[in-house]
């Protein structure tokens, strides 16, 4: 109990740490959340018109249909997007000097990357209310329950914890900020590759496959089911699944990263 409430003080101490970092540089949060705010007005005003004519059950159809289509998805890669400041920030504290202190103070291994972790989370899930304002202020609607919008955010959330372990076991991964801000960027292209933009049904044969099993779908489909009233059957199951399988690797992963890295010493 006392190792563990160590612990806990510890990754509290290192979450008000990188807390403080990000109200200090507030231009990676608002970059986080441009990237995601420009994909919404994009596809809606751009392509929404001509998409939201195959949607059907989505609306009177249109562009309308399209932005209650496309609103799950947006969170989704939201997520994503957000997950990406993790791997800098890791990364640069990483091919600093800091760490080699942290190793010589009385903090708990994993406490590092947990505070990193929980920041990163606290300012994905600020990025997705503020991209949720947009989306209503264009003119999204739901007729989800209080009961049904909590679920929504814990989705999101558990997803999120899990690509954000993902991009702190990537980044340790690297060896310099520029590779590992590259590194997850796969993550931002995976949410096109799946039913966050355009259903799985209208993809060639060996895309749809791809797209209707890789985690980002189901974790969508979740999400808008819930949103939209339309049905979610097991993609429930597998989207919870797929985010703490991905959360437990990537946390032994990055933990046994950490403890077998030294910081590079800056040039």
């Amino acid at each position: 109990m006392t190792s563990l409430a160590y612990t806990v003080a510890d990754s509290a101490t290192m979450l008000r740490r990188n807390l403080k970092h990000q109200l200090r540089y507030p231009s990676l949060t608002l970059m986080l959340a441009g990237i995601p705010i420009v994909f919404l007005l994009l596809f809606v005003y751009v392509f929404g018109g001509q998409l939201g004519t195959r949607l059907g059950g989505h609306g009177a159809g249109g562009r309308g249909a399209y932005l209650t289509y496309v609103v799950p998805g947006i969170l989704i890669i939201t997520v994503a997007s957000a997950a990406l400041g993790t791997a800098i920030s890791v990364a640069t504290d990483m091919t600093g000097g800091i760490i080699d202190r942290f190793r010589t103070m009385a903090i708990s291994r994993g406490a590092v990357l947990t505070g990193h972790v929980i920041g990163s989370l606290l300012q994905t899930l600020a990025v997705l209310v503020l991209v949720l304002g947009v989306s209503l202020a264009i003119g999204f609607r739901s007729h989800a329950t209080a009961l049904e919008w909590l679920a929504v955010a814990g989705v999101l959330a558990l997803f999120a914890f899990a690509l954000i372990w993902l991009s702190a076991a990537l980044s340790m991964a690297a060896k310099s900020v520029e590779t590992a801000s590259n590194t997850p960027m796969f993550l931002t292209l995976l949410p096109f590759l799946s039913s966050a933009f355009v259903a799985t049904a209208t993809m060639p044969a060996g895309l749809r496959q791809f797209a209707e099993y890789e985690p980002f779908t189901p974790v969508t489909q979740t999400v808008r089911g819930l949103l939209t009233g339309g049905p979610i059957g097991t993609q429930a199951i597998a989207a919870i699944a797929w985010s703490i399988g991905i959360a437990l690797v990537s946390y032994l992963w990055a933990v046994r990263l950490y403890n077998r890295r030294r910081a590079a010493t800056p040039g």
